[in-house]
């Protein structure tokens, strides 16, 4: 089982403070990350693709590589690629890029977006939603299946027999399936045999279970071998030296960040201490506790769901770097251990 860690680059108001760090300064901290986590042993980074004041990774393949060169194992990941707006050629061409430039250990995680500005800033109607994903999915996949692509679509203009440039090392390129719990979603990855990737960032993870029987049975029904099949989930969490101490840390910074997006989406109910505390237990969608904690919830995960990679979202709002990067080292230093030597006794 692969343990790792997503970000979105948070660049929020500190929640103490009041005081924004610049784009520069968390793009700087997230290559110290990266660096960080393939030094403590942790297997990928993911970084998710936003277009907002408050994120600073409008293009993650760019940091991803920055921090390639710098790196030895660790696998580097888009945590989601928006690929409804973006052109399929050029995502291709970044990842396939930074491929190179790792040696191997890049990967897209393809999703429609939960956020919505990057189709109005690259000109895109949100009537077309979900058309553009499964255009823009459709086209990637011909080009990472071929080095010559003949594709016609809706609403991008045709290739004839045209070559896409630099080839990835990896054959193929390794695309997932991104998605917030949406079943067509689920048989969509199954049927293309892909792998999936579920943000569980509420509720319960074991609520997960029927999306991915639906993903598995799809998977089946189109041919492809069910023991193949990659299942990634994405939580919040952190990890501190106890419990108590993590939790402390974790809270001003999500519960800040949590009550924006709330305000921004109508959620009416704000998000107080009692709802993180409830999302801490062991059968909640938090991740926040000392080593033993996380490693315990990540093992339940690993039972109900099946999982076959763990991204802990670290800084859901900003937080101060070096208890970030101390969440990562223990991560890799002390929850990873753990789970691997459980799940090699009983797997």
């Amino acid at each position: 089982m692969e343990i790792g860690i997503s970000t979105f680059l948070e660049a929020t108001p500190d929640p103490v403070t009041g005081v924004v760090m610049s784009h520069a300064e968390r793009l700087r901290e997230a290559v110290e990350e990266i660096v960080l986590a393939d030094q403590v042993g942790l297997d990928v980074y993911g970084i998710g693709e936003h277009h907002r004041a408050d994120y600073a990774g409008s293009a993650p393949a760019i940091v991803l590589a920055a921090a390639a060169a710098m790196t030895t194992h660790i696998r580097l990941t888009s945590a989601v690629t928006v690929l409804s707006s973006d052109d399929p050629v050029r995502v291709y061409q970044q990842f396939s890029t930074l491929d190179g430039i790792s040696n191997g250990r890049a990967e897209i995680m393809a999703g429609r977006g939960s956020f919505t500005e990057s189709f109005p800033l690259f000109g895109y109607s949100l009537d077309d939603y979900d058309e553009l994903f499964e255009e823009n999915l459709e086209l990637l996949l011909a080009i990472r299946a071929s080095e010559k692509v003949t594709w016609r679509g809706g609403h991008r203009p045709a290739i004839h027999n045209l070559g896409v440039y630099p080839r990835s090392v990896q054959s193929p390129l390794p695309v997932w399936i991104a998605s917030g719990g949406n079943p067509e979603s689920a048989v969509r990855a199954g049927t293309l045999g892909l792998p999936i990737a579920l943000a569980i960032i509420g509720g319960m993870p074991e609520s997960f279970a029927p999306l991915v029987a639906l993903y598995k049975e799809a998977a089946v029904r189109a041919g492809h071998d069910p023991a193949k099949l990659q299942i990634a989930t994405h939580s919040h969490g952190f990890v501190g030296e106890t419990t108590e101490q993590a939790a402390g840390l974790f809270y001003p910074s999500t519960a800040a960040q949590m009550n924006v997006i709330g305000r921004e989406r109508g959620w009416g109910q704000r998000y107080d201490r009692a709802a993180y505390d409830a999302a801490r237990s062991l059968r909640g969608a938090l991740y926040v506790g000392d080593a033993e904690y996380v490693a315990e919830k990540i093992i339940l995960l690993r039972k109900n769901l099946g999982v076959t990679r763990f991204f802990l979202h670290v800084n859901v709002g900003t937080m101060p770097h070096r208890e970030v990067m101390r969440a990562i080292e223990l991560l890799g230093t002390k929850v990873a251990p753990i789970v691997r030597k459980e799940l090699a006794r009983n797997d």
